[in-house]
Order: structure tokens, then C-alpha cells, then sequence
């Protein structure tokens, strides 16, 4: 589900996608690419104290490859629709 975001992080170093999160699922796992082209997430943390973020940022790392302090939730820290920046090392 993630590889043309992959291939785009490989070849610019950058990519930027949006994903639609459903905090308070069992498990933290990609479901479906949605009609707007985001990616709908199950996370499996809540959503209170930036739990829900946290557990969002760790399954992108995994999925990615990359360490924590390259993904950033650049706008939606609140809300269900977060528009998400992931850079590779230098």
C-alpha cells in the first residue's frame, strides 16, 4: 500500500501524503487508499495525550524504515486527516 510513497521517499529524499486515522482499533494497520487518495490507518492507541500520534509516527517509522525524528505531522495533530512529511537521512 506504501510503495508508491516509497519509491517516491527513495528517488526526491522527500514525500508527503495524507492518511485518514481511526484511533482505538485493536491494532495499527493500514486498510484502504480512499477515494481523495489518503490512506486510511487504524491505530492502535487512543486518542488523548498524543497517544494515537505516537503509536501513527512509530508504524510509519517500521513501515519506512526511517527513524521517528524523520516523520513529521505537518498539519492535523488534532484532527483524523493529517497531512504526513517523511524526509530520508542525509
Amino acid at each position: 500500500m506504501f510503495d508508491v510513497f516509497r519509491q517516491e521517499l527513495a528517488t526526491k529524499g522527500s514525500v508527503r501524503f495524507y492518511v485518514r486515522a481511526v484511533p482505538g482499533a485493536s491494532k495499527t494497520e493500514a486498510v484502504d487508499v480512499l477515494d481523495d487518495q489518503s490512506v486510511k490507518l487504524r491505530i492502535g492507541a487512543p486518542a488523548e495525550s498524543g497517544k494515537a500520534n505516537a503509536a501513527l509516527i512509530q508504524f510509519l517509522g517500521k513501515e519506512f524504515a526511517v527513524s521517528k525524528r524523520q516523520i513529521e505531522i505537518v498539519s492535523g495533530q488534532t484532527a483524523r486527516h493529517k497531512l504526513i512529511s517523511i524526509t530520508a537521512e542525509t
